[in-house]
């Protein structure tokens, strides 16, 4: 009962999702060269920087995972870490080595506050970027979590031959409603911080996302998240997460951002060890896969 559940409402998603994206993919079908241009230069718009890690939530919707912290994403979400836990994550777009991003996470949580490190590594010798930030993080009674990150991003110009940075912060909200039901809010770089050379203005994203966590049950679990980048357009994404066994989730989703892209991926529960593997299949780029490991101290 409970899958045919997740396949209706996993069918009802898919097609809001195709109306939304109905227009983008009626002028590709009249100008198929044209609609390629802007489909590929509005992405890498929206992709202002890849080094901001996927999360390995399905679909990206991080934002109200009370159960997953993912660098880079929700600090609010460190609060609700109970034991110290280190993470490495891997993430390859369209299977170009070049685009490929590495990310470790160590989180330590304690009475008082909760702190967390994070690294973070896109591109290649002849171009990257890296960023690095530490954390902190309270639950408040269970009822509500806060949090903030300072991050310093750094990158490298090959005009120059230097390297450029500067610091940005994240902040974090994570509410409780009740005991199913939960909302997120999280903001990198609300201050549209950016990085001017001489020849050129490195632009870092500045991000504003709000989401919903909804159980239906222990086992199935509904996310939702909107993702507004202050010069993109809105990104809507919506995922299932389905314990089928004590060890073994499936988690099925989409997102829509002038297309729509399909997600899918597997979670293992391993004792200590929690491992993740994640794909995304856009219409015209293709591949993006994202695998990721954790490993949960004292438990």
């Amino acid at each position: 009962m409970i899958t045919c559940s997740i396949i209706l409402i996993f069918e009802l998603m898919l097609l809001c999702l195709r109306i939304l994206c109905q227009q983008n993919v009626e002028d590709y079908e009249k100008n198929h060269f044209h609609a390629h241009n802007c489909c590929f230069c509005q992405f890498l718009h929206s992709q202002i920087s890849n080094i901001i890690p996927s999360s390995n939530s399905v679909a990206q919707t991080s934002v109200a995972d009370s159960h997953n912290w993912t660098a880079f994403n929700n600090p609010a979400m460190l609060g609700y870490v109970v034991n110290p836990e280190l993470g490495l994550e891997y993430e390859n777009r369209y299977l170009v080595s070049e685009l490929s991003t590495k990310s470790f996470q160590f989180a330590l949580p304690s009475s008082l506050i909760n702190s967390g490190l994070s690294f973070s590594h896109f591109g290649y010798s002849l171009y990257h970027e890296m960023l690095i930030g530490l954390g902190f993080a309270r639950n408040f009674s269970d009822k509500f979590a806060m949090g903030v990150q300072f991050n310093y991003y750094t990158a490298f110009f090959t005009a120059s031959n230097s390297y450029r940075g500067a610091f940005l912060p994240q902040i974090g909200l994570s509410v409780k409603l009740s005991p199913n039901f939960s909302f997120g809010f999280h903001s990198f770089n609300p201050f549209q911080t950016n990085i001017n050379t001489k020849n050129v203005m490195k632009r870092i994203p500045s991000i504003f996302s709000l989401g919903t966590e909804h159980f239906f049950a222990p086992e199935l679990v509904w996310r939702t998240q909107i993702d507004k980048e202050v010069s993109s357009n809105y990104r809507f994404a919506s995922g299932f997460e389905y314990k089928m066994l004590q060890s073994f989730n499936v988690k099925l989703g989409a997102y829509g951002s002038g297309y729509l892209v399909p997600c899918l991926g597997f979670g293992f529960n391993l004792g200590a060890f929690l491992v993740d593997l994640n794909c995304e299949f856009h219409p015209l780029l293709g591949l993006n896969t994202l695998a990721a490991v954790k490993y949960k101290f004292g438990k």
